[in-house]
């Protein structure tokens, strides 16, 4: 297959591979190679990686940045050393490739304008000058020592060999990654052990992960504000709290633990160099659990359950089953991107998983603005004015959260599609941080609309009186000192025994009692 680089070709294939990574530290236990083209490959791992200083320290925020090998051993078939002597000094060659993406053309070629090859050919040794048996790599322009080559050679007949421990420092900031690469057809089915440390600047996070340490601290304190003030409101009329106002404090709760956990997890990562499986999957189990409840509050109150029906009735059932539906489909696919991984480029399982994450989001949507529709005709139709305000104020709020997802997935796509190979990968933190970001700035908006007050009864049910009354008597009342009657029409009793100031409301015609 013809394709404008080899390594463009290679990138994609094993971008997908299922090479076992602990957070930087990537281990392979009893990776077999691949054969693509006329090479047996293995990719060890690819991230983004600031450059170092000179600094020899060994602190963990030292200032360098490295790509170390440890115990790193090849076995090859019993039938392949057979072909040698235990004589021979070197009878097979293993390379190990380091390279920044914008080099990944420096690596393989093609004769004559044939396919391209990882490994020298004898066309290529004429045109090239490279030499057989060997991966083709041209000097980088911008480094002549790159791409980094470390040779690791078998020995007469023995079955292994162990690389020579190294440590390769990075000078210059970008992507890098780093296969493992054999060119000798005897060396098919050939396997590898061990592990590679990959450094950054100020610890073992990965380069795109690196800046969303720093953000969930912002994060995790407007978290921790938001409920500072709610909850200072929420206690104070405590007598006057309505169900979703219960549900909102679970969000926000929830929303801070997450924030929290995130951060934790980042900074172990970045600490040890080792992710902690443990923290990761209680985070992505407490964020799904948040954004299916915040998705079933939003559809809840759309159906207009406490202000226009006191039940959901019929469909409470529908609703649980979305719920759970779109708890599992997030969780799932929460597990896929975080649990154990590091790469900086993702695989390709996890389009698998993003479309039913995505397909639920779409219906979800179009089932609230459904239920939004039919409540504000309602409202409408009852002419409960309070009621209608929050309510056209809260479906503007909705639509321009849908609209900013829709454009902010537009641009997530041509952000993916000109960025194959993460090259850009130092914004890429952006990607992630909307969503958390879009997310808070809804929920401080519903905590603005539903927010705890004496008056918080005005959006509840009321069944017996009637919206419409409830609102006028709301109107009536608010904000007048006790005693001042003046928008009540007084009235003797004619009979004059009674008390001489009742209020009359009976009388009034209809008219007057609106507005």
């Amino acid at each position: 297959m013809d394709l404008p680089g080899t390594l463009s070709l290679i990138l994609l294939a094993v971008s997908f591979s299922s090479v076992k990574v602990d957070a930087s530290l990537h281990f392979y236990n009893r990776e077999t190679f691949r054969e693509i083209g006329n090479s047996y490959l293995l990719a060890g791992g690819s991230e983004g990686i600031v450059a170092g200083s000179g600094n020899a320290q060994p602190q963990i925020q030292d200032g360098r940045s490295f790509v170390r090998f440890e115990n790193i051993t090849f076995w090859r078939p019993k039938e392949a050393a057979e072909k040698h002597s235990n004589m021979e000094h070197s009878t097979g060659l293993i390379q190990a490739i380091m390279f920044e993406a914008a080099d990944r053309d420096d690596i393989g070629g093609s004769a004559y304008g044939g396919q391209r090859s990882i490994c020298c050919t004898p066309d290529l040794a004429k045109l090239e000058g490279c030499k057989q048996g060997e991966v083709l790599r041209r000097p980088s322009a911008t480094d002549p020592t790159w791409p980094y080559v470390i040779n690791t050679h078998f020995s007469g007949d023995v079955l292994s060999t162990e690389m020579e421990p190294t440590e390769v420092p990075i000078t210059k900031t970008g992507m890098y990654s780093l296969f493992f690469i054999s060119c000798d057809p005897n060396l098919k089915g050939l396997v590898m052990s061990g592990k590679t440390v990959w450094k950054n600047r100020k610890g073992y996070l990965p380069g795109r992960m690196a800046p969303l340490m720093t953000f969930y601290i912002f994060m995790s304190l407007a978290y921790l504000l938001l409920s500072i003030i709610w909850l200072s409101q929420y206690l104070r009329f405590w007598s006057d709290i309505l169900q979703i106002q219960h549900c909102i404090t679970v969000v926000i709760g929830l929303g801070l633990f997450e924030m929290t956990l995130w951060y934790l997890d980042y900074a172990y990562f970045n600490a040890t160099g080792t992710r902690p499986i443990g923290i990761t999957s209680w985070v992505v189990t407490v964020g799904a659990i948040r954004k299916t409840i915040s998705r079933l509050i939003i559809l809840c109150v759309s159906m207009g359950y406490g202000v226009v029906r006191p039940t959901l009735g019929g469909l409470t059932s529908k609703v649980l089953l979305i719920g759970s539906t779109y708890f599992m489909a997030s969780e799932l696919l929460d597990i896929a991107e975080n649990v154990g991984t590091i790469n900086d480029i993702s695989g390709k399982a996890r389009l698998f998983l993003v479309l039913p994450d995505a397909f639920l989001d779409a219906f979800l949507i179009l089932w609230i603005f459904t239920s939004l529709s039919k409540t504000l005709e309602k409202l409408q139709a009852r002419r409960s004015s309070v009621k209608l305000d929050i309510y056209r104020k809260f479906t503007n709020a909705l639509a321009v959260a849908v609209i900013a997802s829709v454009a902010w997935i537009g641009y997530e796509v041509y952000f993916k599609a000109t960025d194959p190979f993460s090259e850009r990968w130092q914004s890429a933190w952006v990607i992630t941080a909307f969503w958390d970001v879009l997310a808070f700035s809804l929920l401080c908006v519903i905590c603005y609309l539903w927010a705890p007050s004496v008056n918080a009864q005005r959006y509840a049910y009321s069944e017996e009186l009637g919206d419409e009354l409830d609102e006028e008597a709301q109107s009536l009342t608010k904000g007048s000192s006790e005693g001042d009657f003046s928008l009540v029409k007084q009235e003797k009793d004619r009979s004059g025994g009674g008390d001489p100031d009742v209020f009359i409301l009976e009388d009034q015609p209809e008219e007057d009692k609106r507005e």
